[in-house]
């Protein structure tokens, strides 16, 4: 899987996040989740908190092929106060 890209919504509390995956094994994935750590962020650079949301995996993905998603990745508004913002920097998957 790749490192997380990331992009600005009009809400400071949601963001894009595109992952791509790879399956490099000699089999089809046919299932699996992905897990989306979203740090929050204050003003000073401080991390607050990291909230973790899951996914299901794109699937399926053929042996040697590839997948990309993106998802719309939010936390609740009220732990955002104004100068905050959110970072998705955290990804792990689990694959079946």
């Amino acid at each position: 899987m790749s490192e997380p890209t990331r992009a600005a919504t009009d809400k400071r509390w949601c963001e894009k996040v595109t992952v791509s995956f790879r399956n490099t094994g000699g089999s089809a994935v046919r299932s699996g989740t992905v897990t989306l750590g979203t740090h929050i962020i204050g003003a000073l650079g401080i991390d607050w908190a990291t909230i973790d949301s899951t996914r299901d995996l794109p699937v399926p993905i053929a042996a040697g092929a590839g997948s990309r998603k993106t998802w719309t990745v939010c936390v609740d508004d009220w732990r955002v106060p104004l100068g905050m913002h959110i970072e998705t920097r955290d990804v792990s998957v689990q694959w079946k």
